[in-house]
């Protein structure tokens, strides 16, 4: 399948596409609301509840907005390179968990995002008034995992 073919049937079939996806797929976060399909060889993730896509969306948005100096850029262009958003959503999602006091090894998967956001925003009253200087330091510290080295002969 060609590459503008794959995106135009992924767009079709992925109307509500979890903007999280990224995390989900890299299988260090899951959420109530994910459902997991298949298209060619490839997967993807939709949302099942078009609010709770919302409002991820708005949360995502404004970890990105306030993680600029954690990720050391100067200002939002367009889309972030994988490395740097894989940091904004685990980091993000991890940077949360611990303003809720909830314990998170860094090596464990999140088990459900929506309820992540939910509690924190039930916990502050709103988007805007999440502890994002808290939050951006576990962006920064947030380490990928290392690539499995492949043996060559």
């Amino acid at each position: 399948m060609e590459e503008g073919e794959y995106r135009s049937t992924y767009h079709n079939v992925n109307q509500q596409r979890c903007v999280f996806e990224k995390s989900i797929l890299s299988r260090r976060a899951d959420c109530s609301y994910a459902h997991r399909f298949c298209l060619a060889d490839r997967e993807g993730v939709s949302c099942q509840e078009k609010s709770a896509q919302t409002l991820c969306k708005n949360v995502l948005d404004k970890l990105r907005e306030n993680a600029l100096f954690a990720l050391q850029i100067k200002r939002l262009d367009g889309p972030l390179p994988h490395a740097k958003e894989m940091k904004v959503q685990l980091g993000g999602l991890a940077g949360m968990q611990q303003a809720l006091n909830l314990q998170h090894d860094s090596d464990e998967a999140i088990e459900n995002i929506h309820h992540v956001i939910s509690s924190i925003i039930e916990e502050y009253g709103e988007i805007e008034a999440l502890p994002y200087i808290e939050i951006a330091r576990a962006v920064s510290a947030f380490k990928s995992r290392k690539r499995a080295r492949s043996i060559r002969d």
